[in-house]
């Protein structure tokens, strides 16, 4: 079934259940809004909550209607069509954005955001997050800011005690040179394969290790086929909202103003759902009877020494100047938050 096949299927049970509604009244705005995961996890519970909060504070003028779990295509397809107009808005992972916008694949960039979550949010909510959003504009597409949505830690069939362990090792990585470099820069050798080879791949030997949430690793039960995980959160896992700039301006500034504000106020208790399902990933996988071990800050520091730089120049060869604006951004945020 195709893109538009599936927003008409879509559109018509929506309609269905808004007249199902005794005495419900017509939105005067009405979104759809699709994204990938499943409705248990943390971004479309957090949709719904803003959907809920947006619909009560226009007093019931807009309605976002949450499609999860791929209902309205994969996310190239959901990004094209709120490019075109014929879907409202997606909420999307930023590492499937870089094909579309080269400029957001610096949230590829290991160890970018800091641990502390207030930290985090200061660069994610300020002038790097809003030069992220920035970078779409001339892409036809709306980015109204970046959702947080965990963060990837390492595991392998080898041991990681230490930083040194990961030289000689085979990880497998998303097509990208910057994740690519980033464990060049450790002296391993990363993999490109697809997401669904990967528990064949580490259970043949094929790679040695992957870089994934911990909610991933539990869900796909990589833990199986591993031996040892290093909680390193080294890899932000962004998402970044999306509208259609025609549908987005068609809206009063007061309502625009609501919606943006409702997305960024979840923020906290969306971070702390998202740790809850990490938290209930890490039981399963520590029952298991993995090695699992935590890096220490100034692990994490060599780690970002190492790391940071070769992802860095990696990362502006393929943004290009566009690249080098934002990253200037996003150090002097990054400087003037951590000190």
């Amino acid at each position: 079934m195709n893109m538009f096949r599936r927003l008409a299927t879509a559109t018509a049970a929506a309609a269905l259940s808004v007249t199902l509604v005794s005495g419900a009244l017509a939105a005067e705005f009405v979104a759809k809004i699709g994204h990938l995961e499943s409705a248990q996890q943390s971004r479309n519970v957090f949709l719904e909550k803003v959907a809920k909060l947006v619909s009560e504070r226009t007093k019931g003028a807009v309605e976002f209607q949450i499609f999860p779990q791929g209902q309205l295509g994969q996310q190239r397809e959901m990004t094209e069509a709120v490019q075109l107009g014929s879907l409202e808005a997606t909420v999307a992972p930023a590492a499937f954005l870089g094909g579309f916008d080269p400029a957001v694949s610096i949230l590829d960039i290991p160890f970018l955001l800091p641990d502390d979550d207030a930290t985090a949010q200061k660069i994610r909510g300020g002038a790097f997050g809003d030069a992220v959003c920035d970078s779409f504009a001339s892409r036809g597409v709306k980015c109204i800011g970046l959702w947080p949505n965990g963060k990837k830690d390492f595991t392998s069939s080898k041991p990681l005690a230490n930083i040194g362990d990961f030289a000689g090792q085979k990880f497998r990585v998303m097509d990208s040179n910057i994740l690519i470099q980033q464990f060049n820069a450790l002296g391993a050798s990363a993999v490109s394969l697809p997401f669904g080879e990967l528990y064949a791949a580490l259970q043949t030997g094929v790679v040695d290790g992957e870089e994934n949430p911990l909610d991933t690793i539990q869900r796909m039960k990589f833990y199986e086929v591993q031996k040892h995980l290093v909680l390193s959160n080294h890899g932000a896992m962004e998402d970044v909202i999306l509208f259609n700039p025609a549908f987005w301006e068609s809206m009063p500034e007061e309502y625009r103003k609501i919606i943006s504000d409702t997305f960024k106020e979840v923020i906290p208790d969306l971070i702390k759902h998202k740790e809850a399902s990490v938290q209930a990933a890490l039981d399963e996988i520590k029952a298991s009877g993995i090695d699992i071990r935590e890096l220490s800050p100034d692990e994490k520091k060599t780690f970002r020494e190492k790391m940071y730089p070769a992802a860095r120049a990696a990362y502006i060869e393929r943004a290009g100047d566009e690249g080098k604006k934002l990253i200037e951004v996003y150090e002097k945020e990054y400087d003037a938050a951590t000190k």
